[in-house]
């Protein structure tokens, strides 16, 4: 085992977790039960972390073993990446083909391998049918530059991939007709849809919403929250307060359901608008280029904040079509312009 892949494995084991020290090691299955055994976890990362190598050095490591290491750190800290939901489509009349997941990699590799001269691509097969791709991006004359990859996501016999953003822009375009060759389909895009949460995103597309999601502040169901109605109030107002919201329950349940909604930190709306006035004159009359306004909205849960803005009574329900379509729409990026 060489110098890079030593000091590859060692930034790697470092970024880990004394509490999740075990579980991803067992999990990396590359040292064996009784090498494990072997080791004092109570001692200082540092010196743990130097014998842990010096046992990756006995098993001569590879790269792969330690992309494939990296690749499991990052499944248990996904929600530290930013990703981006690509959409891949057939030609209309295309029949479907059966998908094969060693030709699918081996495919994939290879597009990448005979347009790049120094690129490293690494799998791990996951639930569901998912496979995770890392891929460390080099140039013609320098290798691979491991602690920049891109990671990608991919679920088998589905249009979806999930890619980690990356500033590598100019890899895209080849990661994405990696992705269309391998997995025979013939178009790719990137939709208006992105989050930290992978989970969230996924079930949103495969329309999996009921299901536990971490939510934000919503211990107490809906129907229990108390919206601070006073005892001694006459009772023909209680009565219409009552009224009101059994009707702002009903419409938030339609529209939100009574499950916990999936984790998005944001939505983004951009408004292009021409300035419209009856009067004449004015120096916005004469203006040619539309105006911009945008409009974000942001919380630790949103959709789970929106879901209880009418009851709060913050907000008038139903809520606006532009926030609740989130999820039937499958974006958080909107742009709006005159029809």
């Amino acid at each position: 085992m060489d110098e890079i892949v030593a000091e590859f494995i060692k930034r790697t084991i470092l970024k880990i977790p004394m509490t999740e020290m075990m579980t991803t090691l067992k999990a990396w299955d590359f040292l064996s039960e009784n090498q494990l055994q072997s080791i004092n976890f109570r001692k200082r990362k540092e010196s743990l972390v130097h014998d842990l190598v010096l046992l990756c050095e006995e098993k001569n490591a590879s790269v792969s073993d330690a992309a494939l290491l990296d690749i499991i750190y990052t499944q248990f800290h996904r929600h530290q990446k930013v990703w981006d939901v690509f959409q891949m489509t057939k030609e209309p009349g295309e029949d479907i083909d059966l998908f094969d997941m060693k030709q699918f990699k081996t495919s994939f590799k290879k597009i990448l391998q005979r347009a790049l001269k120094n690129v490293s691509v690494t799998f791990r097969d996951a639930e569901e049918n998912a496979v995770w791709i890392r891929i460390a991006w080099g140039t013609q004359y320098k290798k691979p530059n491991q602690y920049k990859p891109t990671y990608v996501v991919y679920y088998s016999q589905t249009p979806y991939a999930f890619i980690s953003s990356s500033r590598l822009r100019s890899s895209i375009p080849l990661l994405g007709q990696a992705l269309t060759i391998a997995s025979k389909y013939h178009r790719i895009v990137k939709m208006d849809f992105r989050s930290r949460y992978l989970d969230s995103l996924k079930a949103i597309v495969f329309k999996q919403y009921n299901q536990t999601f971490e939510s934000h502040n919503a211990t107490t169901p809906l129907q229990e929250r108390s919206f601070g109605l006073d005892i001694n109030m006459d009772s023909r107002i209680i009565h219409e307060n009552r009224i009101e919201k059994d009707r702002v329950q009903r419409v938030t349940q339609e529209i939100f359901g009574d499950y916990p909604q999936p984790r998005l930190e944001f939505a983004q709306y951009k408004l292009e608008t021409k300035f419209k006035s009856d009067l004449n004159g004015g120096i916005l009359a004469e203006r040619k280029e539309p105006l911009r306004c945008l409009v974000k909205f942001s919380s630790p849960n949103l959709l789970e904040a929106l879901k209880f803005l009418a009851p709060a009574g913050i907000a008038d329900a139903p809520l606006s079509p532009l926030l609740t379509c989130i999820p039937q729409k499958r974006m958080n990026y909107f742009k709006i312009k005159d029809k």
